[in-house]
């Protein structure tokens, strides 16, 4: 086990090239592993429910909708205490403690998927345990912005979250391919409709072993989980994790802590799904309900007793700086978009591209499969493997030519692609040969994923350039936290736009959120008088 550090100080050049950078490094190739399978975890619903059609589950397409929504929603709610974990329970105990959790959902759903008829809530309340993936999103960015200087920090943080993100593209790849062969044993199921991989299409009638989407990431986890343990740092100086106790002490208040998120992300959902899949039938706007979901959350945390509310006051100061929403909101368009298009892209092809769209007796229907459609899950890999490869390379950029303006450019393509894709999407969705109008829409959505990434990257510099390097962590998690709702919003906009028969104008609401973000990014940091000229 690595020894906890009394003293850090990664301005100091003299201590940074004699130990400072080895240890830090250590750190982030350990860290980076460990996110990626919290990422592949939380989203693998987008990729499990589109083969659960395919091997024809007893479930309706609204309710395998709930799966990523609940996923997306409680991952996003963790995020929040999620981000006042280092200070409280140190670097290495949250990362390992956080990384080994997910080794609960992961086995669960693989023991599951083994059923089809297996029930809803049971597979609800797998993907309600999902979301500790999320959540560790926030910790681990707070963790590694402790480890480096100011002038990394673009790098730094930008490899984290992009490599770490790269779990959404290993998902998207690597659980396809695992389901075709029964290396984890079990009864492997026929498919009913025609799937696919990386490389080519199944067709129906294929054996294929759904429950190795779990499985698979038990095994890649337990070495991940031992390396954390014994080859990362608690940060115990007093600016990063004072007072921290013993290891069991700090499991036992990331555990409380992480109840209260559960406890809020259920009622949240509660309050918006339909009686019909365990909801409480009220279907109140996700629009309402989110800003009370966060609210109460924030609230019951300060609740806590003792140490951990003297600990969080400390850290709730972020919360009296403008900055702090400032950089909440321009992270949610970066991030937020990002994690949302990427839970949300392999369903819209498949709902988009894989059914025709025809008139019959004087009505639309968009129910009838479509022989020449893509595969979505030849496909859905693409858009987040290109933001996340193309991250660390905002961050870098940023860190030359200043955050703001970086996001400022990227802000305006993002514009630019939303609208494109929208326009292809209406004309796809009322076609029937949708496949003719694919190519435009994958290739604006690539550039709208690549912009997704960069500008990640460069929000990461600016929130290192704008905080002291006390706030910079906390900031850095309750951003992130506000942000990955978008893995909830997104799905959500899109499956309600869907049944509406009008897909194009989920991005049309994308592409307005981004020009106020293109002025309130002006406004803060590029503008004559802006607060902090960045550049």
């Amino acid at each position: 086990m690595a020894k906890d550090l009394q003293q850090w100080n990664p301005e100091d050049a003299g201590e940074w090239a004699a130990t400072g950078k080895k240890i830090a490094n250590r750190n982030l190739w350990i860290s980076i592993p460990a996110l990626l399978c919290g990422f592949a975890v939380w989203l693998y619903w987008g990729i499990i429910t589109v083969q659960m059609i395919n091997l024809g589950y007893p479930f309706a397409k609204s309710e395998l909708f709930t799966l990523a929504a609940i996923a997306g929603l409680t991952g996003a709610t963790l995020r929040i205490p999620s981000t006042f974990f280092i200070r409280l329970a140190g670097g290495r105990n949250t990362i390992f403690f956080t990384t080994a959790l997910l080794i609960l959902p992961a086995f669960g759903t693989g023991m599951l998927l083994q059923n089809p008829d297996t029930p809803l809530w049971q597979f609800q309340l797998m993907a309600l345990l999902s979301g500790l993936g999320g959540g560790n999103f926030a910790s681990s960015m707070s963790n590694i912005s402790f480890f480096y200087p100011k002038k990394m920090a673009g790098y730094s943080l930008g490899m984290n979250a992009g490599l770490g993100n790269f779990g959404v593209t290993t998902m998207q790849i690597l659980v396809p391919l695992a389901m075709t062969a029964g290396v984890f044993g079990g009864v492997p199921m026929v498919l009913k409709a025609t799937s696919g991989t990386l490389i080519g299409k199944i067709p129906a009638g294929t054996e294929t072993y759904l429950h190795n989407a779990g499985f698979i990431w038990v095994v890649i986890l337990i070495p991940i989980v031992i390396a954390a343990w014994f080859g990362m740092n608690n940060i115990t100086a007093k600016h990063v994790s004072p007072n921290i106790g013993s290891p069991m002490s700090a499991f036992a208040k990331i555990t409380g802590m992480l109840l209260i998120g559960f406890t809020t992300a259920i009622f949240g959902l509660w309050l918006m799904l339909p009686a019909a899949v365990g909801g409480s039938g009220l279907m109140i706007s996700k629009w309402i309900v989110l800003p009370i979901v966060i609210a109460l959350t924030v609230f019951a945390l300060k609740l806590i007793p003792g140490s951990i509310r003297e600990s969080l006051n400390h850290q709730y100061k972020i919360f009296n700086n403008k900055h702090t929403w400032a950089m909440t909101v321009i992270y949610t368009m970066t991030f937020g978009s990002f994690i949302g298009f990427a839970v949300a892209f392999g369903l819209a092809i498949k709902v988009i591209f894989g059914f025709q769209h025809v008139m019959i007796d004087g009505t639309m229907t968009h129910h009838l499969a479509n022989p020449d459609g893509p595969s979505a899950l030849m496909f859905a890999w693409t858009g987040p493997f290109i933001g996340a490869l193309i991250r660390p390379f905002g961050g870098m950029i940023a860190d030359k030519i200043g955050g703001a303006k970086v996001t400022q450019i990227i802000s305006v393509i993002m514009v630019a692609a939303a609208l494109g894709v929208a326009y292809y999407m209406k004309l796809a969705y009322v076609s029937a040969t949708p496949q003719d109008y694919f190519v435009p829409f994958l290739v604006l959505f690539l550039i709208l994923f690549a912009a997704t990434g960069i500008g990640n990257g460069s929000t990461f510099r600016t929130i290192a350039f704008v905080f002291d390097k006390e706030q910079a962590g906390p900031v850095l998690g309750w951003t992130s936290a506000v942000a990955a709702y978008g893995a909830f919003i997104i799905p959500k906009v899109f499956g309600e736009q869907i049944k509406a028969t009008t897909p194009e104008y989920a991005l049309y609401g994308f592409a307005a959120f981004y020009v106020v973000c293109i002025v309130i990014n002006w406004w803060f940091y590029l503008r004559k008088d802006a607060y902090v000229k960045n550049p």
